[in-house]
């Protein structure tokens, strides 16, 4: 996968460039553009798997993820394929490489990938799962190798642990984090952080690196609530 992103903006588009023939899978609904030389094709999100086998397999990502039941498959129908995409949420876009290295995902981080990349979903611990969110009893592991991009709310910063001694980040910052780390999710004080207000936390143990969101959905949401009318 070739790409680009736009430059001197908080809100960038990447256009990708593929070669005739060549496929990327992508998030379903984040295509903005291409130059008509695209096919777009919209698939059960089972890894390739078809059948009743392939939509009970779609179907379990969707309910243990906040992934679409369905993604959409460009396909390159020349050398001079161009498709520009852009995530639901505002924010960065960063480049993974899978393979030497596998990621664990949070819900919402996917954008795109080669097609020879995809991701399982893991399952978690059960401690983990009942603290975790919408995530639930899974995770999302990533396979396979290429390249794949992933996105967040506000900026993406990287984060290298040594493993010399545990790591807190909220539980709403992460975004991706090495599958050599060991993590727990707890609350962040008291009873489930209400004392400090920060809710529940990712404590990360061992050597590896972990890209966090500058910018948290949830609090933005609760900030917006009260000035929001709803019906009765």
């Amino acid at each position: 996968m070739e790409f680009k992103m736009t430059e001197n903006t908080l809100f960038p588009l990447v256009e990708i460039s593929l070669k005739n023939g060549e496929m990327i899978q992508l998030e379903r609904g984040a295509m903005v553009y291409h130059n008509g030389q695209i096919n777009l094709e919209g698939k059960m999100n089972s890894n390739g798997q078809s059948g009743l086998g392939g939509a009970i397999r779609a179907l379990g990502r969707s309910m243990a993820s906040s992934e679409s039941f369905f993604i959409t498959q460009a396909k390159g129908l020349s050398d001079h394929a161009i498709i520009a995409l852009a995530p639901g949420t505002p924010g960065a876009i960063k480049k993974l490489d899978v393979g030497l290295e596998h990621w664990r995902l949070n819900d919402g981080a996917f954008l795109a990938a080669d097609s020879t990349v995809s991701y399982q979903m893991k399952r978690q611990k059960i401690s983990t799962a009942f603290f975790g969110g919408t995530g639930g009893f899974f995770v999302m592991e990533t396979s396979g190798k290429g390249t794949l991009l992933i996105n967040a709310y506000g900026d993406i910063v990287e984060l290298q642990l040594d493993g010399s001694q545990p790591f807190i980040i909220d539980n709403q910052h992460v975004v991706a984090w090495s599958e050599s780390l060991e993590y727990n999710i707890k609350a962040a004080s008291g009873m489930f952080g209400f004392t400090t207000g920060e809710g529940l936390v990712n404590e990360f143990h061992g050597r590896g690196t972990v890209l966090i969101q500058t910018r948290n959905v949830e609090a933005l949401a609760g900030m917006l609530s009260p000035f929001i009318t709803s019906g009765k």
